[in-house]
């Protein structure tokens, strides 16, 4: 296995905990990314990973990212993730949830996990059962409320945003976009598109997801291997990441990118190709801030739902400057969100 500090997602973490439990048959890892902020808090992720190595990759990269989106975001937290390294429809996802849970309690508060890819807000009850420190649970919405729509709200005001960089104005009436995954947030994503009058295309892997918005909402699905690739407005991936990368932003025909997914660009220089073929990307860690946002204030304040929605839509200014600023100043997105998150954070050391 590659060495920790020599992984390419290392980022100067303050921890990375490898956790087992042969008993429930867990295999995972922590990575508290830094805590200058306030404590460490983000999802926990199940995924059958091909190798220990790819999982520590993406822990350790969407640990990082959730620093920089705790801090764009004005939130007083740091950045952490979990991951499970097992399929979440496979038998024993309740042990290994529980098991998960143990080990985040030993850090005492250190480190908060929730929701994620694999683990819904049911799963997260289940390891609140084992940890004082788990967010985003369905126990705490008495409406039965999805608390991965706020993030779906978030992406919704940043493509508001995206509309009115590259029209003037945030009338989404017409415009094209094209969604990439359409799981708990992208499906969410897509009714608030639909219900402002965009015109939208999907695609995802799950055949019966794409099935029910085709026959709830007007829209149009392809192939997930083009989905990219359509001549649209925006393209919002909101599936997996690493999916602006060497092949695909040649094939970009859209004229800006804003999804949901974590970790969009597959390295660091692909916000510099992006900015290059004049494609406005909104960093994802900022688009995708609001799930963080609204349910994330039980660790440090009392939850107020409405609050919570009035400071989500506050993202359709956060997005229009970083959009403004990259314009204005020759930079990559990615360069002048990074440069906001560091600047807060730089002040608190």
């Amino acid at each position: 296995m590659t060495d920790v500090f020599l992984n390419p997602g290392f980022d100067n973490h303050e921890q990375v905990i490898f956790v087992n439990d042969p008993a429930a048959d867990l295999r995972g890892i922590i990575a508290i990314h830094n805590s200058v902020l306030g404590p460490a808090a983000g999802g926990c992720r199940m995924q059958p990973y091909e190798s220990v190595d790819k999982a520590l990759y993406d822990v350790l990269r969407l640990s990082r990212g959730m620093t920089m989106k705790s801090s764009v975001a004005g939130l007083p937290l740091g950045g952490g993730k979990c991951v499970i390294i097992a399929d979440p429809n496979s038998p024993g996802k309740k042990a290994r949830l529980k098991a998960m849970g143990k080990h985040v309690q030993r850090l005492g508060g250190r480190f908060w996990t929730a929701i994620d890819m694999g683990v819904g807000p049911e799963d997260a009850d289940i390891m609140a059962k084992e940890c004082d420190y788990i967010f985003a649970r369905a126990s705490e919405y008495s409406d039965n409320f999805n608390p991965s729509h706020f993030t779906a709200l978030g992406g919704f005001h940043g493509i508001r945003a995206v509309a009115h960089h590259l029209r003037g104005t945030d009338e989404l009436r017409g415009l094209r976009v094209a969604i990439q995954g359409v799981g708990a947030t992208g499906a969410e994503l897509t009714r608030h598109l639909v219900d402002h009058g965009a015109v939208v295309t999907v695609a995802d892997v799950n055949e019966s997801a794409v099935s029910q918005l085709v026959d709830q909402y007007s829209v149009t699905a392809v192939d997930p291997s083009i989905i990219h690739t359509l001549d649209v407005d925006v393209f919002a991936p909101c599936a997996l990441g690493a999916v602006l990368n060497d092949t695909t932003i040649p094939e970009l025909k859209a004229s800006a990118v804003c999804g949901l997914a974590n970790n969009q660009l597959e390295r660091a220089e692909h916000g510099q190709n992006l900015f290059d073929r004049n494609i406005a990307y909104v960093p994802d860690f900022v688009v995708n801030a609001g799930g963080m946002m609204g349910a994330s204030t039980v660790i440090f304040s009392t939850p107020n739902r409405e609050n919570a929605l009035a400071d989500i839509e506050g993202l359709f200014t956060t997005i229009t400057t970083i959009l403004e600023r990259s314009q204005d100043e020759g930079k990559p997105s990615e360069y002048i969100a990074e440069e906001m998150a560091k600047k807060r954070i730089y002040a608190c050391v």
